[in-house]
């Protein structure tokens, strides 16, 4: 059957004809979906909020300490010379959003998103609680101001402003601990004015949003809807209108009064699947941008077929192939291609994060000459840095690896004590003997635990004159002093 007609003028659904915007007022759409969206978003927000509150070895589960150059993830410790391993963590989640769009389109945008999940779970709640349902929303909307009015008005923003202000102050929780942000808060805003300023900016912004934006994020701002007709194909799995069983689209009473010959179609044109749409759009045309995967308009179907007493699904989660009776095809290049690199990306990630130590050591010359050449050695200086990734006290030997015998370590002697989280920086002097010294070679400063459980290397190159040319120089010092 073919597809019904689709509007001539291509526009954003929020936008009128005359370029003004058309606020949205979505009804409440109850069902199977519906309920497990509120499950998982509430799931979702309180994970979020507590993150910051649940300690895990001695700190927050998600503590990104940017004052101390110290990243707590779960346990992990990363110091400011490991945050190239968060490429591999940042990159990964992007790439897995990428290989479940593939396979469940929009998924992330109607189950998962910040967006969505605070909008759908926490700002429109209020809003239902203090101007009613979809109906009275809209009434309220456009009748004149009056006391009634203005008191929703301000008892709905307040709460919004006071929503977002919690929602800041966990997220900069993040950063400084949940401690800090209540110290902050009982001191003056001057005492920290760059954390207040954020504060106040950032809620602003949520405020503005959550408040009056709204679906505008996803439509105009956000990239990922743009993207999702490159990252999906026919197999795809998505919401849509089966055609199919729908059309032609006939109202109750017009289905009753048609000849039993007549064809009809299960749509009776109700409209309810637009009225819960949280972007405005009619599912009835088609695969749109717009469509955040919500499957509000699933529940508000499904609710009107079980009146009608017919069969649920004339909305559903399909793929394009499902909804033209082809078979979906759930591995295919596109999904074998994604699962490969996944796969090689999961490995490299967990061999980098492997590769993580307790500690990190690092070895730079210091600034000046290369070298210093006395009467008995050839000298190299360097700086030596200790940095304890841990949140226990720990003890480092440093030693010298690979080198001729005759080389001595000054500085670092026996073992060192470096407090939690902290770190040590100390002159390393590498000395040769003025008459062994045979040129520049390389050596490996190494840095372990004394019960040797790990050990950290580092090449340096021990720099001095040339070889030949000071052994020449000791023998015209040793005639010189025989002629005295």
């Amino acid at each position: 059957m073919e597809q019904p007609p689709r509007p001539t003028l291509e526009s954003v659904t929020t936008i009128r004809d005359d370029g003004s915007r058309r606020f949205l007022f979505p009804a409440d759409a109850r069902g199977i979906f519906s309920l497990a969206r509120r499950v998982s978003g509430l799931f979702l927000i309180a994970f979020y909020l507590s993150l910051p509150w649940i300690r895990v070895g001695g700190y927050p589960a998600v503590f990104l300490d940017l004052a101390n150059r110290r990243f707590h993830l779960f346990g992990f410790t990363l110091a400011a010379q490991d945050a190239w391993l968060l490429f591999f963590l940042i990159t990964g989640l992007g790439f897995l959003l990428f290989f479940l769009t593939a396979l469940f389109g929009r998924v992330w945008c109607g189950w998962a998103c910040p967006q969505t999940v605070f909008l759908d779970h926490l700002y429109r709640p209020i809003e239902r609680w203090i101007d009613g349902d979809a109906v009275k929303r809209r009434a309220l909307a456009a009748a004149p101001w009056s006391m009634e009015k203005v008191a929703r008005r301000l008892s709905k923003h307040g709460l919004y402003i006071v929503v977002s202000a919690v929602i800041t102050h966990l997220f900069l929780a993040y950063y400084v601990s949940v401690p800090e942000v209540w110290a902050m808060m009982r001191s003056a805003p001057t005492e920290n004015w760059s954390a207040f300023a954020f504060i106040a900016v950032a809620t602003g912004a949520l405020y503005f949003n959550y408040a009056w934006f709204r679906e505008q994020l996803c439509i105009i701002i956000c990239p990922y809807g743009r993207l999702q007709s490159a990252l999906q194909d026919d197999n795809s799995l998505i919401i849509g209108y089966d055609t199919r069983r729908g059309e032609p689209r006939t109202t109750v009473s017009e289905g009753k009064s048609k000849a039993p010959s007549a064809p009809a179609g299960d749509c009776i044109a109700c409209s309810r699947c637009v009225s819960v749409c949280p972007t405005g759009i009619d599912i009835r045309n088609g695969l749109q941008i717009e469509c955040i995967g919500c499957a509000a308009c699933i529940d508000a179907c499904d609710e009107v077929m079980e009146k009608l007493h017919r069969p649920r699904g004339l909305i559903r989660y399909d793929s394009l192939n499902g909804f033209q009776a082809r078979k979906t095809r759930w591995i295919r290049p596109r999904t074998a291609v994604y699962t490969v690199l996944l796969l090689v990306g999961m490995g490299v990630a967990s061999w980098a994060f492997s590769t993580l130590r307790p500690a990190n050591f690092g070895v730079i010359r210091m600034t000046g000459a290369p070298y210093f050449v006395d009467v008995h050695f050839v000298r190299n200086q360097f700086l030596a840095r200790i940095v304890n990734k841990s949140t226990e006290p720990r003890s480092f030997v440093v030693s010298v690896d690979q080198a001729p015998a005759e080389l001595r370590l000054t500085g670092f002697a026996g073992v060192v004590q470096v407090p939690p989280l902290g770190e040590i920086v100390e002159p390393l002097i590498l000395q040769m003997p003025r008459l062994k010294y045979v040129g520049p070679f390389q050596v490996w400063v190494s840095v372990g635990d004394p019960a040797g459980k790990f050990h950290i290397k580092r090449q340096v190159e021990f720099l001095g004159p040339d070889a030949q040319l000071l052994r020449e120089e000791e023998a015209e010092n040793a005639r010189q002093g025989k002629t005295n």
